[in-house]
């Protein structure tokens, strides 16, 4: 440390990626099916010769060229984060000077040496430290511009001429959320226009300040063209809208990092006229940028040239399309560096049985939501979208479960809100909501701590009890109300 070589950005190649991308949609299930396996193969064939941790793990299985997928054991973030410098495989990277390089927030955007690094916020466990090369963002561009319907791309001059593209997301660490755009920037300001993506468009917001000066900036910046932040931030921003505090009109609204509910959907539509502006749910994760692409159908469409995504039960065996499953495996076949194959990322998934009605023939899913965000209370299994934890004098309200019957209320109450009554009444909303889907004999304990934000600024309205089991699946689940 330091690495002495720098990130460079080709529009070639991501020229080259883009027109790849669109030759492979117009074969067809065939064609993409055959890029698949020839790119898995290509990964497979790296990771044994210039990864110690794969050449070992995969010294009994047949010849590369005869392996597909199934034939790949599963991998989980603790073992390749245990093993990081011999997973990895350029040999010159090591876990300790990356984490040196993150301690220093200056560096959040910038490219350490060759790579560009990022960590995740480790709510389902320990933080994963993620590596990204020049070609991992040329793919990334490349393909999601291959995937973009023509409207879509017709709509791109028009975002970028009027206003800011501004993201919302937690600034206290070297998150994909608020480090990505001046990656970017930094790496194509010798292409000022390239992609709609210059210093003075794209804003970063820190989730995690209070929410009156959150309002108070995004006022200040005034024509607002986008906006990236996650459904709970989005949720308390648009009560701001009809309070008359936040004024603001985004043609495009992104969210991402948690689960977007029809509810919130509908609150979109609602607050803002449907015909000027857009939302969409862009479901990735900081090992996989590319993991979706939403259609004007509402439908995530799983780029799978380039990223292969399984829906597993409890066993981590396949589900059939339609079924919702316990868990998903990741591989991503960009990064040859650091690969993530048959990754267990956690996300509980349903691939749709039937093709989609926008023509695409690439797989669409829904997202459910993941295991470690779901209660257990004695028998009784619930999502957090049951409970409704809204209240016109707060601006934050967090429930914690703190042991198997036990929970905490924290709020944010306004200045000129009374407390008490705050509590009183959302303390009785949990408690009807947990009686009327048949849990018993719980207690419910008003905290004196403020609602907390995760490691990257996400807001969480339901902490459950973190447990090291996987907990009883499907059936028993309740559903969002």
């Amino acid at each position: 440390m330091p690495r002495k070589r720098g990130m460079r950005i080709s529009l070639f190649k991501v020229a080259a990626f883009y027109l790849g991308g669109r030759w492979t949609a117009w074969g067809g299930r065939r064609r993409i099916e055959r890029k698949q396996l020839r790119n898995l193969r290509k990964l497979v064939a790296k990771a044994r010769r210039d990864s110690p941790f794969f050449r070992k793990l995969y010294e009994s299985l047949p010849e590369t060229r005869r392996l597909t997928l199934p034939d790949l054991p599963v991998t989980s973030k603790p073992q390749l984060m245990g093993q990081f410098d011999d997973w990895v495989t350029d040999r010159s990277l090591k876990l300790a000077d990356l984490r040196a390089f993150m301690s220093d927030l200056g560096n959040i955007g910038l490219p350490c040496g060759d790579v560009a690094v990022f960590r995740t916020s480790g709510t389902s466990g320990e933080p994963a430290v993620v590596v990204l090369t020049s070609r991992d963002i040329e793919c990334l561009f490349g393909i999601m511009l291959a995937r973009l319907s023509r409207s879509q791309l017709r709509r791109l001059p028009e975002l970028h001429a009027s206003g800011a593209n501004v993201t919302i997301t937690g600034a206290n660490g070297h998150f994909v959320g608020s480090g990505l755009a001046p990656l970017i920037g930094h790496l194509t300001r010798r292409y000022p226009e390239w992609l709609g993506m210059t210093a003075s468009h794209a804003l970063h917001i820190a989730a995690e300040q209070p929410i009156e000066q959150i309002v108070q900036q995004l006022n200040q910046i005034g024509d607002v063209a986008v906006i990236l932040t996650y459904p709970s931030t989005l949720s308390i921003l648009l009560r701001e809208m009809e309070a008359g505090r936040l004024k603001m009109n985004p043609l495009l609204i992104k969210v991402a990092g948690e689960t977007l509910t029809p509810a919130l959907r509908d609150h979109v539509r609602k607050v803002f006229p449907a015909q000027t502006t857009e939302l969409i749910d862009a479901y990735a994760c900081t090992e996989c940028l590319m993991l979706s692409v939403e259609c004007a159908c509402g439908r995530k469409h799983l780029p799978e040239d380039w990223v292969v995504l399984e829906a597993v039960d409890a066993d981590l065996q396949p589900v059939p399309d339609g079924v919702m499953s316990s868990s998903s495996l990741l591989t991503v076949l960009t990064n040859t560096v650091q690969p993530f194959i048959r990754y267990e990322l956690g996300d509980q998934i349903q691939f749709y049985p039937d093709r989609c009605p926008c023509g695409s023939a690439f797989r669409s899913f829904k997202v459910i939501g993941r295991q470690a965000t779901l209660l257990q209370i004695g028998d009784v299994v619930l999502s957090p979208l049951v409970f409704d934890l809204d209240h016109e004098d707060a601006q934050r309200v967090q429930l914690v479960q703190t042991g198997e019957h036990e929970f905490d209320l924290r709020c944010e109450v306004r200045h000129e809100a009374h407390r008490d009554r705050v509590f009183d009444e959302v303390g009785r909303s949990v408690a009807n909501t947990l009686r009327q889907n048949g849990a018993s004999g719980f207690s419910i304990q008003r905290s004196q701590e403020p609602p907390r934000l995760t490691a990257s600024g996400k807001f969480h309205e339901v902490i459950p009890l973190k447990r090291t089991s996987r907990l009883p699946m499907a059936a028993r689940v309740r559903p969002e109300r």
